[in-house]
């Protein structure tokens, strides 16, 4: 168990899987023509969403990154991605094409 230091300005709590509304989209915005999968909507601690960020990228074999309160995972690993994070419980969404 961690303590909380409740002087901090960063006091999230973790929302249970199956209260997370997560979205899945594809981007290449910005990236050179690179597509990437986004994860969006996740409600936690920094912590927490780097742990979840880290699993993606070590089932779906890529490197990515987690900033911003998003989850970017390196090529077009939409449905995998969504699969995964039904079976940890969390609620996911299909956003864009």
């Amino acid at each position: 168990n961690r303590k909380v230091d409740f002087d901090s300005e960063e006091i999230e709590e973790n929302l249970p899987p199956e209260n997370q509304y997560l979205e899945a989209l594809f981007s290449n915005k910005g990236r050179g023509g690179k597509t990437v999968t986004v994860i969006t909507g996740f409600v936690g601690s920094e912590v927490a969403l780097k742990t979840l960020g880290k699993l993606l990228k070590k089932k779906c074999g890529v490197g990515g990154s987690v900033k911003n309160n998003e989850i970017i995972i390196q090529g077009n690993y939409r449905d995998k991605i969504m699969a995964i994070l039904k079976t940890k419980g969390f609620n996911v969404k299909r956003v864009g094409g």
